[in-house]
């Protein structure tokens, strides 16, 4: 018999006192969980809290150590390895989960073809493939590999897939963080669309202005414990935030760095262009922290790209400290004290199924080796140091990167870099898919490097953070530097004007 929950709705599925333990470790302290029908229910709390691991569980990708789950009223055990969603339980995967070799629609009826007299009917499988996209309101081919796809993109495909099978619970783990406004606003219509159908959801996400517009319920997590579940209604964003936290931000930004017009200029970009970046031309100061704003596909990635020496360059010069950089050297930019902290921490910045200190060190073996030989003694202090100045926490310091939470992961992305000792330090995205904790955090350890006399270029599609950060902002649209804005035209109307194409106000 369907259980039913105060409010008079069915509760589909639920976690009765979910315990989880990786290596003897706990992350998971029995937990108690519902998801009711046709709700959006939000699962918030810090990097760390155990929320990934929660939605695993509930998804069927993991077992949990004790506890049982319930679909239905019912007491079950979900199949493993995501066939949970013959039971119509679907998860959209927070690193992608698609295979590059497929074509959209393949990888749509991936384990569920549609086949008509023993063959596959690739025709109807197209045809529900392009409905689905078309739900999105996205331009994407069902004919394009996924290896030819951008992230966003990517991530379009595997929402698309999990709406297209018509799951009766869908979870979603941070589906935002690549996608455009546009984009963001056609999938919360879709997903607002489908709940008034009795799909019900639950929305990992650390974006608190769309956990208030778009969910029905919130829960806390905080340490692997249950800290509250609330109707939205009755919360704020500034109430969630305390109940990750377990304190008041008091500020989320440190004191912004004004421009120091008399610093010395340590990066010089003139006329840049590569296939879609055109004619870009910048300096950045000593101790100045440089935002670059912009819509995404704006061209901004692929110019930090070439500047550093992973993209090739089609014109242009790059002058680092006076000293002309060529093209497609990375290690001429990293010899020159130049570093990039890629956006895509999982796929380019971190070794997932490697420890901390194999990653921690990839990049600087030379300051660890003696005669030839690696120093595991110098590993370990230079781990530790890292734990230490950045704030890695891990209950055991053997966990593999890809066990450890996105805010973790990040702050070790960043422990890497600057082991590398560079003088210059390009930051792309440099908080995505972190709590509003250890954004704090990584702010802080930005403002502390440009106070040390590093030079840093952030490069954000988060709003706020550039406004609070950057004292200079440049504003890239379609491949093109458009603007750099000062003072106090660093505002949200003067660079979402810039970002569409409009002249400054004023």
């Amino acid at each position: 018999m369907t259980h039913t929950a105060k409010n008079g709705r069915p509760v589909v599925l639920s976690a009765r006192r979910i315990s989880k333990s990786f290596s003897d470790v706990p992350v998971l302290f029995g937990i108690d969980f519902d998801i009711h029908a046709g709700e959006i229910h939000a699962l918030m709390g810090e990097n760390g809290a155990g929320k990934s691991t929660l939605v695993r569980i509930l998804s069927g990708f993991e077992a949990p150590t004790s506890g049982e789950l319930l679909l239905d009223g019912k007491v079950t055990v979900l199949p493993p390895d995501g066939t949970a969603e013959a039971l119509g339980i679907a998860l959209i995967h927070q690193e992608l989960n698609l295979a590059e070799h497929l074509t959209v629609s393949e990888s749509l009826f991936l384990g569920c073809e549609i086949t008509r007299f023993g063959l596959l009917d690739r025709n109807k499988m197209r045809a529900l493939t392009r409905k689905a996209l078309d739900e999105l309101g996205t331009t994407i081919s069902e004919n394009a590999l996924i290896s030819d796809l951008s992230i966003a993109d990517k991530q379009m495909v595997e929402i698309a897939k999990a709406i297209s099978r018509r799951a009766r619970v869908i979870f979603m783990d941070e589906p935002t963080a690549v996608l455009s406004q546009d984009e963001v606003d056609r999938l919360f219509a879709q997903v607002r669309h489908l709940r008034e159908q009795g799909t019900s959801f639950v929305f990992v996400s650390h974006k608190l202005d769309e956990v208030m517009a778009l969910t029905d319920r919130v829960t806390v997590l905080r340490d692997g414990q249950w800290v509250k579940t609330e109707d939205t209604r009755n919360l704020d964003s500034e109430m969630i935030a305390q109940l990750m936290v377990g304190r008041e931000l008091s500020s989320l930004y440190p004191t912004k760095r004004e421009p120091d017009v008399d610093a010395d200029i340590v990066l010089s970009v003139s006329g840049l262009s590569t296939s879609f970046v055109r004619d870009v031309s910048f300096e950045l100061r000593r101790g100045e922290i440089l935002g670059f704003s912009g819509l995404i596909g704006s061209g901004r990635t692929e110019l930090m790209e070439a500047i550093m020496g992973l993209r090739p360059r089609a014109s242009g010069r790059v002058n680092v400290n006076g000293i002309a950089l060529p093209a497609e050297h990375m290690d001429t930019a990293a010899a020159l004290g130049l570093a990039y902290l890629t956006k895509d921490r999982k796929g380019k910045g971190l070794l997932l199924g490697e420890t901390m200190t194999q990653n921690l060190t990839l990049q600087s073996l030379d300051l660890h080796t003696t005669n030839g030989v690696l120093s595991p003694a110098s590993e370990s202090r230079a781990l530790e140091r890292a734990r230490r100045r950045f704030d890695i926490r891990v209950r055991d310091p053997r966990v593999t990167v890809g066990r450890m939470s996105g805010g973790n992961q990040q702050k070790l992305l960043l422990a890497k870099v600057m082991e590398t000792e560079p003088d210059i330090v390009i930051i792309d995205e440099p908080t995505r898919g972190i709590d509003v904790g250890t954004k704090q955090q990584i702010y802080e350890f930005i403002a502390v490097l440009a106070s040390e006399g590093h030079s840093v270029i952030v490069v954000s599609s988060e709003m706020p953070e550039i406004i609070g950060m950057c004292a200079r902002v440049a504003v890239m649209r379609e491949g093109q530097l458009v603007d750099v804005l000062e003072g106090d035209d660093v505002n949200e109307s003067q660079i979402m004007r810039a970002a569409a194409g409009l002249r400054k106000a004023g």
